[in-house]
């Protein structure tokens, strides 16, 4: 099987004719500003850029479409404790080849308040067995190890998985224990399409790295700034903290 017959979802699109106005946020950002198409061909997609380009606005937009709620969770999990959601989220449609099995949005930004809603599901509303489906209570161990334990526990064959930062939680071990699930899942015909600054998931062997700093343009690993800057500061720390501090 070739990874274009294992995707989910293939392409994602901008409704640009029924937006008012690119003049106001979110459709003055560059990257939505110029955005009409995106076409996935691999199971793994990795969107970088850097701070304030649009990276975590565009990801949660698309989750938002696919009927996840804006704080993380399965479609099943409808709260919210704070609306700062975009009205991007209208206006972005895809196609799909199949149905996932299960589909989560899992961001690092408001993790505490998805583990505050599984706690409260579990101890208010009678839903103790919702447990057994995240490998415990999610605030009972630390924030990697409650990461770790959702993908493990939580993310099954033939899931779509919409990322966000995952690697704020992960120590560098950590990400290398993701990057195994990762491929563990792919596998098993699951997608997932992840926003991130980690240069050790980037690295994955079958992944696409998109470039959203230059409007999606597709990018190889050592071309990419993460690549470069990780690797221009350890091979030199003491060099390069001399040209920045001194």
């Amino acid at each position: 099987m070739s990874f274009n017959d294992k995707l989910i979802i293939d392409k994602i699109i901008l409704n640009r004719n029924k937006i008012p106005s690119f003049d106001k946020y979110p459709f003055n950002i560059e990257v939505v500003k110029n955005f009409k198409e995106l076409e996935l061909t691999s199971p793994v997609t990795f969107f970088i850029g850097e701070n304030g380009v649009g990276k975590s606005t565009f990801i949660e937009a698309l989750a938002v479409a696919l009927g996840l709620p804006a704080e993380g969770g399965t479609q099943n999990f409808m709260y919210e404790t704070k609306n700062t959601t975009s009205e991007l989220s209208d206006y972005l449609v895809y196609t799909k080849r199949r149905n996932p099995k299960t589909k989560f949005f899992l961001r690092a930004e408001s993790f505490y308040n998805f583990a505050s809603e599984v706690k409260n599901l579990a101890e208010n509303n009678g839903y103790r067995k919702i447990y057994d489906s995240y490998g415990g209570s999610l605030h009972e161990c630390s924030h990697g190890e409650s990461f770790l334990n959702l993908v493990k526990n939580r993310f099954s064959d033939n899931g779509l998985y919409i990322l966000d930062e995952p690697e704020a939680a992960l120590s560098p071990e950590r990400q290398l224990s993701l990057l195994c699930l990762i491929d563990e899942l792919v596998s098993h015909g699951s997608q997932f399409i992840i926003a991130t600054h980690s240069p050790i998931l980037i690295s994955y062997r079958n992944g696409k790295i998109l470039n959203l700093n230059d409007n999606f343009k597709e990018v190889k690993y050592k071309d990419t700034d993460i690549y470069s800057i990780y690797r221009m500061y350890l091979d030199d720390p003491a060099g390069m903290q001399h040209r920045l501090l001194d």
